[in-house]
């Protein structure tokens, strides 16, 4: 599994260094010194160390599941499944970060405007009670004549 997972994060590796055009722990040691300088990097720099961390509890979960399923013969009990559904979790907690990583590689905004100025001007409830069309001179129900 561990190939698998050199090629997702190596993958991912080549796009950011061809994105830079630099080598990671350059890019890496360019954003540590000077943050400011380029927000985009810094931004995938961040998400790739978290990538990073997620790959490496992947790992050790697989580890974890391998070493308990060559002890365990037949039936699996709790504490296995237990392990693999953590690597379950882990797999889908490092998509959804190489996902990010992709997307902020792909050029998109990295920040989420929101609705145009004028949506957010308008007032999120209506302020008047409606009126329901052709029920004038109806009194309400309960309502003395």
């Amino acid at each position: 599994m561990t190939e698998f997972s050199e090629d997702v994060m190596g993958v991912i590796t080549e796009r950011i260094e061809d994105r830079f055009q630099m080598p990671l722990a350059e890019l890496r040691r360019a954003v540590t010194a000077s943050p400011q300088a380029n927000p985009e990097a810094t931004t995938i720099v961040r998400w790739y160390g978290l990538l990073t961390e997620t790959q490496d509890a992947l790992d050790t979960a697989e580890d974890a599941l391998v070493d308990a399923l060559g002890t365990q013969p037949g039936e699996l009990d709790d504490p296995v499944m237990e392990l693999a559904q953590q690597v379950n979790t882990t797999v889908a907690a490092r998509d959804g970060r190489a996902m990010v990583v992709n997307h902020l590689l792909d050029g998109a905004p990295t920040v989420w405007r929101g609705a145009s100025p004028a949506a957010r001007r308008a007032p999120a409830l209506t302020t008047t009670a409606p009126r329901l069309p052709g029920l004038r001179g109806v009194a309400p129900r309960g309502a003395s004549r």
